[in-house]
């Protein structure tokens, strides 16, 4: 079995609950109910806000393995004080948690003479793609 329970959150089951209801208007807007439109729109972005907030309130955990016991939609996260690493909601939110940078890959920078042979040392942080 797996160790990761992504969206077995409240903020997840909320935030699609409501944001479900959004679009159901937002499909009647377009199939000619008017007021569909406008109000499909305004539950959407409740339905982001809301999310948000419960995240932010330790209701939404990141994703990523976790402990059997923090499994449940009733436990709250209790790192979501200090932000989620790589975390768009925590970073909007000022919640900057960055991740710890891994040890530099050691290279020469310069041959045994003093010339530079173009060698250079380079650090990955996880999550960044090179081409």
């Amino acid at each position: 079995m797996s160790l990761h329970d992504d969206g077995h959150t409240v903020a997840g089951w909320t935030g699609t609950a409501i944001g479900t209801a959004g679009s159901a208007a937002l499909g009647l807007g377009v199939c000619g109910w008017t007021p569909g439109f406008f109000l499909g729109t305004a539950v959407s972005v409740l339905a982001l806000l809301v999310t948000w907030g419960l995240h932010l309130a330790g209701w939404g955990k990141p994703p990523g393995p976790r402990p059997r016991d923090q499994w449940s939609p009733r436990v709250r996260d209790r790192s979501a004080r200090g932000g989620h690493v790589d975390c768009l909601g925590c970073r909007l939110a000022g919640r900057r948690r960055t991740p710890a940078p891994l040890p530099a890959v050691p290279g020469p920078a310069t041959s045994p003479d003093g010339i530079d042979t173009g060698t250079v040392t380079v650090t990955v942080r996880a999550g960044d793609q090179s081409p």
